[in-house]
């Protein structure tokens, strides 16, 4: 295949995806209107960007009249893309394409998939492509969406294999029985056919990892790999309803076989390929790049703050811990307990809020795994080491002279629990942060449903980290929210693969133990204080039934309340809501006993 054919037939195919995309949002308008999937109105909250002017655009071209206009303009240039001819000005017609679709992709984060993506890179690059003289240049390009398309299907390969499904050969039937993407007739057949159904699996697994292999050979791969491919985006799209999927992705294909021809080919022979030697290069030093920066970034993790401590507990697993205020000796001091895959700086409004407004002693600490914290306990990890953790921190930093509150968030919370009656009279009370209850995955089919959800995450971020893919995460929205200084050290924690595998081992603890929970609670000594995420509340009934039963364990007595409109981590990581949590546990340490409405009036 020639260059220039190759380039008319994927900007063609690119063409066919973008007509049919804008055809489908015009005749959904209902879902940029007001209350619909793609209202703006409440997208650009979540995809505000830190540029005025994007902002700007983004609210220009995404007023309803607008977006209309511009997919109708789309649509036509597309379809003018679909005659024949090779004139410059598609090339400009390309480039439109392309841009405009960046320009409204935000609009429709509900709704875009990779197609959308496929688009504006073989768009822009034919388009480019057109414009530019050089013969060079143009073979640059046509490199540039040839490795694009390698990628993306040599690394949807390989992170498949991630996937215990994939590898044992039930992802496709598990995938056909689904509601959104599923097919009741290939699914029974599935049923039928379990062998055969297994091999097609591993197929789709060995067509994606190893699609750049039609690069060898001699080019005599170049038709059966990408035949396959076809059939496969084909078999997609009629059983999945993935349509786009099949004209976007073989849109890479013609520059993928135009790259492919061998240079004993008169094709070939013509061809520059002085790309593939930079862009090796640019892999080798983004690779070593990724490797200094997780280096840098766990040095800086395991070393902590400038202020922190350790301490070696019995089991010996060594805890790094803060203490942020040592407050005034008659005062209780406050130890705080993090959740699953969370940090200490996760406290850092309610921390920095009662260091100003009382005299509380505040300490912090990460437990074994975390952080600067390391796990040397011999044998299988249970929630008791903990725990058990917990109790000699608290006698190593406190001593026995102060009253201890604990407050844990989240799992926290339930470790905090147990950690209570070991504490004997040295105990002031128990802060439960939107806890976890140890009967929650027996009660809750939504906690019981995302255990499989949790048990994936925590199993690929520890991989994906470990290949140094830190360097590509992104800053999630509950880490700006933090104050700065906090946020950095949290996300360096959280691009570690010390905070997921540990988060991991915790996880798979806590499913044992939280599944073979029976009965009622144990009572609990001490005051308890019981601060519940009005949106964990709402979305599931059975955590505020629960959250109640932590009150009423406690012998002396409890507190209950929730803070509107918090979710589950918004409750720490969002200033208002976190300064509402610090203010109750400020008068929870004060010994003030509020009757509910008093309570629901302070929080709000």
């Amino acid at each position: 295949m020639e260059r220039d054919r190759a380039i008319g037939l994927s900007e063609r195919l690119g063409a066919l995806t973008t007509l049919n995309s804008s055809l489908e949002y015009l005749t959904q308008r209902k879902q940029i209107l007001p209350g619909g999937m793609n209202d703006w109105a409440i997208l650009r909250g979540s995809r505000r960007s830190s540029n005025p002017l994007l902002r700007k655009v983004f609210d220009a071209v995404s007023e309803p009249r607008a977006t209309t206009a511009i997919h109708a303009s789309r649509a036509a240039v597309a379809a003018s893309l679909l005659l024949p001819g090779n004139h410059r000005w598609r090339g400009a017609a390309n480039l439109y394409l392309s841009v405009s679709g960046m320009l409204i992709y935000p609009r429709h984060i509900f709704g875009t998939d990779g197609t959308d993506q496929v688009s504006l890179t073989v768009q822009g690059a034919t388009g480019a492509a057109r414009l530019v003289r050089s013969e060079e240049a143009k073979d640059a390009l046509a490199w540039y969406v040839a490795l694009q398309s390698c990628l993306s299907y040599s690394i949807s390969g390989w992170v498949k294999l991630f996937g215990p499904a994939w590898r044992d050969g039930s992802a496709l039937p598990g995938i056909m029985r689904t509601r959104t993407y599923g097919h009741e007739g290939m699914w029974a057949w599935t049923q039928r056919h379990p062998r055969t159904a297994k091999y097609l699996t591993h197929s789709v697994l060995a067509l994606e990892c190893g699609f750049p292999v039609l690069y060898a050979f001699g080019g005599r791969l170049i038709r059966p790999v990408i035949g396959s491919a076809v059939l496969f985006h084909g078999a997609n799209a009629y059983l999945m309803g993935l349509g786009r999927f099949l004209t976007a992705f073989t849109s890479m294909h013609p520059l993928v076989a135009y790259t492919a021809v061998p240079k004993s080919h008169p094709v070939g022979a013509k061809r520059d390929d002085r790309i593939l030697p930079l862009f090796a290069a640019a892999l080798a030093v983004a690779g070593a790049r990724a490797v200094l920066f997780a280096a840098q970034r766990r040095t800086a993790v395991i070393d902590g703050p400038p202020d922190s401590r350790k301490h070696t507990a019995r089991s010996g697993n060594t805890l790094q811990y803060r203490v942020h205020t040592h407050g005034e000796a008659g005062q209780p001091v406050v130890v705080f307990e993090a959740g699953l895959s969370a940090t200490p700086e996760h406290f850092a409004w309610i921390t920095g809020n009662l260091a100003t407004e009382t005299e509380l002693g505040l300490v912090s600490y990460a437990r074994a795994g975390y952080a600067g914290s390391s796990r040397n306990a011999e044998g299988p990890y249970r929630l008791r080491e903990s725990v058990d953790d917990l109790v000699d921190l608290v006698r190593a930093t406190v001593g026995e002279e102060r009253k201890v509150i604990l407050a844990g968030h989240s799992l926290g919370g339930e470790l905090v629990r147990r950690a209570a009656p070991l504490l004997g009279d040295q105990l002031e009370g128990v802060v439960y942060l939107d806890s976890s209850h140890p009967a929650e995955l027996n009660r809750s089919a939504q906690q019981s449903e995302s255990a499989a959800m949790l048990r994936k995450l925590f199993t690929h971020m520890t991989w994906f980290l470990r290949l140094g893919t830190g360097a590509l995460l992104e800053r999630p929205h509950w880490v700006h929210q933090l104050p700065k200084y906090a946020g950095d050290s949290a996300f360096a924690q959280y691009a570690d693969s010390r905070l997921w595998s540990a988060a991991a081992r915790e996880w798979a603890a806590l499913e044992e133990d939280f599944r073979s929970f029976r009965g009622d609670l144990p009572p609990t000594p001490g005051r308890g204080l019981v601060i519940s995420a009005q949106g964990t509340v709402d979305s599931d009934p059975q955590q505020l039934l629960m959250h109640d039963e932590l009150a009423k364990a406690h012998v002396n007595g409890a507190q209950s309340l929730v803070v509107e409109g918090a979710t589950h981590d918004g409750i720490l990581t969002t200033a208002d809501h976190a300064i509402r949590a610090a203010r109750a546990i400020a008068r929870f340490a004060a010994g003030s006993v509020e009757t509910s409405d008093q309570q629901q009036e302070a929080v709000q």
